[in-house]
């Protein structure tokens, strides 16, 4: 694809520090570019940059490393040109991902499979870890070093020089790189640049990344820091968009699943001691005990420095895949603040013949001389003899030869434990050598006539889908990242004091949420190499049987537990809610079960329900013993006074009175409902009426020996029997409108005792149960004025005076029946009524024929109609 030679502005700011002063630098390269659009020569301006690394190919790859980790400051007057950026502090990681890709490249250019008889080229800058510097460097890939690109009257376009670049490393660095070639379609893969924004394809187009997006690295370790319950952790990041936007993702992932931070702060390497030394203050002053470190390789060196020096030990660290498999911040370690860490690493990986290639360096063999001079010396400890700061050097220092053995070199460059990230950047290179092959249209030799544009390459790099020499899957999603797959990296001591990085776990993104998360079964190691799970919680967790309660303006990691009410529970661990019992269960004494609550009716079985049994039991004995009595002694006196068969009929009447009490007892059913009130109604009934005619019997008595009186003709004994039945038939009535419009039904009570079902027969209807009951005490009122007005009869046939008494007892109980009926609660209101139909009854009893059977049995001298008549003729 053609491009447009942008014109480079060479004005570099004097402090760069990355990303704000980044981005600023963009801009003012892409205005400076662009105001030279009228010039007709496209000439470039400023000092060209060369690459540190250069092999020519038929096809040219560009890549773009961090050789140092730093620059210089210096300041500017703006009165002359600035100096070149002066790069400071190898990096020898940087210089292992350059060795990766040269293998890459030189095992694509020795297979006679992948891309035959074309070789590959590549251009190597280093960007020091500057922003502006690594847009330098991607401009000069695209367009090249030459002065004066094309003459003032042709056309200011030229081909790409570069099909496709490598890097960088970092996500800030990309983040600029690739919204510069992005609309010149140049593909850039990066190994290890993990910042989710870069999936945003809109921004960046040509990105694609062979490490996975910390969209899901995030949210990994948000789901490892719940599994382990630590819910109140702080949290350190890097001042880049690397750690911002990682913290952010993982901030609210976290919120998600009920993890709070206590604090959040951002370091980055430049940072002045002042402010590391205000996180240093921020982590004593906290109460949480899990830092998750979402840092860059080269800002946890620094942070590692001041953690030592202040001995912050006894944390449990969390780290993301930057650090937490480097080998070299292991080292660094030296006071064991990270013993016992856990975090997410990338896959490990193999790829054979890789180490021993990355070893084979030999600064006499190159041919960028500075580069490699510096980078032996550093490697070596040693200086050569034309190097420029051998002067400069102690004398005690020895000589390079340009032949020393790394076999018993032990330092980072020696270090493999990055070769995942390693096959990364092989993984990348082979990307875009098998869109060759397809562009090219290889198979036994490729189409070199063809000159493919970049545009075609990042097309059909998107599309690739290969398996390495290892049997690695490489393809790309729409977004340009890879599958989402994690080691879980813990931490471990060895016998000699070391750290093994022991691999503890999976995480799968492509798996269901519930099985992303997999722990293996091994031992793990946590803070100061203990084997107990750290507790790091704001409030602990509440048991089932409480609820959480926030605390007002702090986290909802902040809480009180507070007890379940009555009748509610929360069986599970930090319940926020207590979730009310169905109607027929309440809850346990802990708060954590629904138990069947106990079923409550007057039974047999307990002590209330057998003496209620017994006291019925026993009238109903009584009174048949009275009616055997009365029926042997039928013929006397007594018993024919005041008409017999009245007499027989009401201890008939006070039995199923009795009885009837015993309706009352046991498990309310629905016909024992409706036989209870209306059997008890009904007897009741009777009984007063037998006695209502036994009253009247006493007052036309009496009357009709009155000179003219003819009364008893009207109340003969067919008039008294008449009456009963009358009396009766009333109450029956009342008592089948009653059953057939609305009768009595069984009901589970559960609003009177909250712990309890109250087994009971609801009325149905009010009206009839007050009807039944008001009949009854009209015709108790009735008979008990009658016989209080024969009171005053003579005393030998003073029947009058004990029904008298008979019916005041039998009222007084049913008035205060009512109160004692309506405020007592479950089967107490059964037992008062069954206690009222039994007092009564026994009134009734006693009163009536106790008197009688005592003369009977015990006086029978006054059993004789001459003393029972008196002044009353006998019946």
């Amino acid at each position: 694809m053609p491009l447009c030679g942008l014109i480079i502005c060479d004005t570099m700011m004097s402090i760069q520090r990355w990303p704000e002063h980044g981005w600023t630098l963009l801009q003012l390269l892409l205005v400076a570019s662009f105001s030279q659009a009228e010039e007709l020569l496209c000439r470039q301006r400023g000092d060209p940059e060369n690459p540190q690394l250069l092999k020519d190919g038929d096809i040219m790859l560009g890549g773009i490393f961090s050789f140092h980790s730093s620059w210089k400051n210096r300041w500017e007057n703006y009165a002359d040109k600035p100096s070149p950026l002066e790069c400071t502090s190898l990096n020898f990681r940087g210089f292992q991902f350059a060795q990766a890709m040269r293998f890459a490249v030189e095992e694509i250019n020795n297979s006679t499979d992948l891309l035959p008889a074309v070789s590959l080229g590549y251009k190597f800058y280093d960007t020091c870890g500057s922003i502006a510097r690594g847009v330098r460097a991607a401009l000069a890939l695209a367009n090249g070093n030459e002065v004066n690109s094309a003459p003032s009257n042709t056309s200011c376009v030229k081909p790409a020089q570069v099909l496709a670049i490598m890097g960088e490393t970092s996500s800030s660095p990309c983040m600029a790189i690739a919204t510069v070639i992005g609309p010149f379609h140049i593909p850039m893969i990066s190994h290890f640049a993990t910042c989710a924004c870069l999936s945003d394809k809109t921004k960046y187009p040509s990105f694609l990344r062979t490490i996975p997006s910390d969209y899901y690295q995030s949210r990994a370790l948000a789901l490892l820091v719940k599994h382990f319950g630590w819910t109140w952790v702080g949290a350190i990041r890097t001042n880049d968009d690397y750690g911002n936007n990682g913290m952010a993702i993982f901030t609210e992932t976290a919120q998600q699943l009920g993890v709070c931070l206590e604090y959040s702060v951002a370091v980055f390497r430049t940072d002045p001691p002042e402010k590391l030394q205000k996180i240093i203050d921020i982590i004593k002053a906290s109460t949480a005990k899990v830092i998750v470190a979402f840092l860059s390789h080269m800002d946890m060196d620094v942070l590692i420095h001041e953690l030592t020096h202040h001995n912050l030990t006894g944390y449990q660290w969390v780290g993301s895949e930057s650090w937490i498999f480097d080998s070299q911040i292991a080292k660094l370690d030296r006071h064991h603040i990270l013993d016992g860490a856990i975090g997410l690493s990338i896959p490990t990986a193999h790829v054979s013949g890789m180490r021993e290639f990355m070893l084979d360096v030999k600064p006499l063999n190159s041919t960028n001389t500075d580069f490699f001079t510096e980078f032996w010396e550093t490697l070596f400890s040693c200086k050569f003899k034309q190097s420029k700061s051998s002067s400069s050097s102690s004398g005690n220092q020895r000589k390079c030869t340009g032949h020393e053995d790394l076999t018993g070199v032990h330092n980072s460059f020696t270090d493999m434990s990055l070769m995942p990230i390693f096959n990364n950047v092989y993984k990348g290179v082979y990307a875009v050598a098998h869109a060759l092959h397809r562009v090219l249209g290889c198979n036994e030799t490729c189409n070199n006539k063809l000159q493919p544009d970049p545009f075609t390459i990042l097309q059909h790099v998107r599309k690739i889908h290969f398996k390495t020499k290892e049997g690695d899957e490489v393809y790309f999603n729409e977004d340009g990242d890879p599958a989402a797959k994690y080691e879980i990296i813990n931490w471990q001591p060895t016998e000699h004091g070391a750290v093994d990085f022991v691999t503890v776990g999976l995480y799968d993104a492509s798996l269901p949420s519930d099985k992303q998360l997999n722990l293996l079964n091994k031992a793990l190691f946590f803070a100061q190499n203990s084997k107990v799970v750290p507790v790091s919680v704001c409030s602990e967790m509440c048991p089932p049987g409480t609820r959480k309660v926030l605390h007002k303006g702090k986290p909802i990691c902040c809480f009180d537990c507070i007890r379940c009410a009555e009748g509610e529970i929360s069986n599970v661990t930090d319940s926020v809610t207590c979730v009310q019992c169905h109607p027929e269960f309440w809850s346990n004494e802990r708060r954590d079960a629904c138990v069947k609550k106990e079923i409550e009716f007057l039974s047999y079985e307990e002590i209330m329900g057998a003496l209620l049994t017994a006291a019925s039991l026993f009238g109903t004995f009584t009174t048949a013993f009275v009616s055997l009595i009365f029926f042997m002694h039928r013929k006397s006196p007594i018993v024919r006074a005041n008409n017999s068969e009245l007499s027989f009929l009401l201890l008939f009447s006070l039995t199923l009175c009795f009885l009837c009490s015993l309706s009352f007892i046991g498990q309310p059913s629905e016909w024992s409902c409706m036989l209870r009130h209306t059997a008890f109604g009904i007897t009741f009934v009777l009984c007063i009426s037998c006695i209502l005619g036994k009253t009247m019997v006493v007052l036309m008595a009496f009357r009709a020996t009155l000179p003219g009186s003819n009364m008893m003709k009207w109340f003969g004994p067919t008039q008294q029997r008449l009456s009963v039945l009358a009396f009766t038939l009333i109450q029956i009535v009342i008592c089948i409108i009653w059953l057939t419009t609305s009768p009595p039904f069984p009901l589970k009570n559960f609003q009177e005792l909250k712990d309890k079902i109250i087994l009971e027969c609801a009325l149905g209807s009010a009206v009839g149960f007050w009807a039944v009951l008001g009949y009854i005490g009209i015709l108790a009122i009735l008979c008990f004025i009658l016989a209080f007005l024969a009171r005053k009869l003579p005393d030998n046939f003073n029947e009058a005076k004990f029904i008298t008494f008979s019916m005041l007892i039998f009222c007084a109980v049913w008035i205060t029946f009512i109160p004692a009926y309506v405020s007592s609660p479950g089967k107490f209101s059964v037992a008062v009524e069954i206690f009222a139909i039994l007092a009564s009854s026994f009134g009734l009893l006693f009163c009536i024929f106790i008197p009688k059977c005592y003369i009977i049995l015990l006086k029978p001298e006054k059993n004789t109609k001459k003393n029972m008549m008196g002044k009353m003729i006998a019946n």
